[in-house]
């Protein structure tokens, strides 16, 4: 495995080649996003992560792209700072239909959507919620898979937990509702 030199770049780091570890770029370093085996994406991650994006591209269609695992060039505390959400949503009003490009994300998406992996808990999923409003981001969600749940972080109200067959929507995401329930239910994992 080539060794990573400690203080990176943005440039460097985006510079990197892809290989089997995803890495976040944090501080100045590169993070890998799952640091153990128990924290690796499991089945219950992974089906998640599916119904959500088929979900979302259902809710949000021809509105923007719904993307899994696309990193985003974004700003904390003055520093360069790119996460690899589980999903992304981006309008077609901040990146336009036609943008065709092979790299991170170039713009501030609406949504992102965090799912807790085994080994993390949501005290870390939501120190990484608030990071990403910090950067602009308008709702970040955390799913977690054991409690069957969604928590919504918004820049301007305290977090909010959906359970069962609450109606997650907002105005400015027009077409958008879903339950939990819809998710868990299309992911398999509950009947």
């Amino acid at each position: 495995m080539a060794q990573l030199k400690t203080q990176l770049t943005l440039e460097e780091f985006l510079a990197l080649p892809s290989g089997d570890v995803t890495y976040e770029f944090v501080n100045g370093e590169a993070v890998p996003k799952y640091s153990n085996d128990e924290m690796s994406p499991k089945f219950f991650h992974s089906t998640i992560q599916k119904a959500l994006l088929i979900l979302l591209d259902q809710c949000l269609q021809n509105q923007g792209r719904v993307e899994v695992e696309w990193a985003v060039k974004l700003k904390i505390n003055h520093q360069d700072w790119v996460p690899v959400p589980d999903l992304t949503y981006v309008s077609y009003d901040l990146l336009s239909a036609d943008w065709l490009e092979d790299e991170a994300c170039p713009v501030t998406p609406e949504l992102v959507i965090e799912i807790i992996s085994p080994g993390q808990t949501f005290g870390e999923m939501t120190e990484k919620a608030t990071d990403y409003l910090k950067a602009g981001i308008l709702w970040v969600w955390v799913v977690d898979t054991k409690a069957r749940t969604i928590t919504v972080f918004a820049p301007s109200s305290l977090p909010v937990t959906y359970r069962e067959n609450q109606v997650i929507s907002d105005e400015k995401l027009p077409g958008l509702e879903i339950t939990p329930n819809a998710v868990f239910q299309r992911a398999g994992l509950i009947k």
